[in-house]
């Protein structure tokens, strides 16, 4: 009697170990190194990178939970070292976003009971903390960190190297380097430990911060203070990345803590 449910015509790595009651279906590709532990189900269409570790009770490239989806071929894709623990949810893409992909990426870790829904795009090295829920094409860039019990609205974005505090519900873009708290969700201040964490001086730090006190705190407009940034800022990679993002969104991005009062 068979312990694992693996079709034979699934592509499977080296050195990749599967644990007892895991099944895998035959549209699977599972790279080298990677640790499957027990009772796993991992759906077809889906690509798993080289040395994750899936928990037991994760359900990776089930259908998408949206009523337009029509049986399609649609895909999930798993970075390379990317964690997965207890009873996640990876939901795949859908073809109505026209996107067709769910995507985590690499180095991420996702603590048990997180849900990624149809579309989402999960940059690299983020982390989710328990039951971080994000709704269909979400989008996380790189580096974020999101706090347990929070849900993202659908369409939303957090920008790279952002910082959620847990049981936050947001439904506005979350800017890059910032920290953001609070109900409703509000910027906070930047994220200057884990800047320096991950090596951005001290002169960095400080021109992201004087970018965002034009943003917030000057009195004009988003629109304006962008114009106002892009003028009397040099260009950086910073300065852009900022720019292009807020440009770019939306939703709109949130307020500040100071324009809120707290629930």
């Amino acid at each position: 009697m068979t312990l694992t449910n693996i079709h034979p015509e699934a592509q499977i790595g080296a050195n990749v170990t599967i644990e007892p009651f895991t099944s895998i279906a035959k549209n699977v590709e599972i790279g080298e190194g990677t640790w499957i532990g027990p009772n796993v189900t991992i759906f077809d269409y889906v690509k798993i990178g080289k040395n994750c570790k899936i928990f037991p009770g994760a359900v990776i490239g089930g259908l998408p939970q949206d009523l337009k989806f029509n049986n399609e071929i649609t895909r999930v894709e798993i970075g390379d070292n990317t964690t997965i623990r207890e009873y996640v949810t990876v939901n795949r893409g859908t073809a109505a976003s026209g996107k067709h992909l769910t995507k985590v990426g690499s180095n991420c870790l996702l603590m048990s009971y997180v849900h990624v829904a149809h579309d989402c795009r999960v940059g690299d090295n983020v982390i989710m903390a328990s039951y971080v829920g994000l709704a269909g094409e979400v989008e996380v860039d790189d580096y974020a960190i999101i706090g347990g019990s929070s849900g993202a609205h659908q369409f939303t974005r957090i920008g790279t190297h952002v910082m959620i505090s847990g049981g936050s519900m947001f439904g506005k873009d979350v800017p890059p380097y910032a920290l953001a708290g609070r109900r409703p969700l509000a910027f906070g201040g930047i994220n200057v430990i884990g800047l320096r964490r991950r090596s951005f001086s001290n002169e960095i730090i400080t021109e992201i911060s004087n970018i965002y006190k034009v943003i917030y705190n000057s009195g004009l407009n988003v629109s304006d203070a962008c114009n106002k940034v892009e003028a009397d800022f040099p260009p950086t990679p910073e300065r852009d990345t900022i720019l292009q993002f807020i440009r770019g969104s939306k939703r709109g991005i949130i307020k500040s803590v100071s324009s809120l009062e707290e629930e």
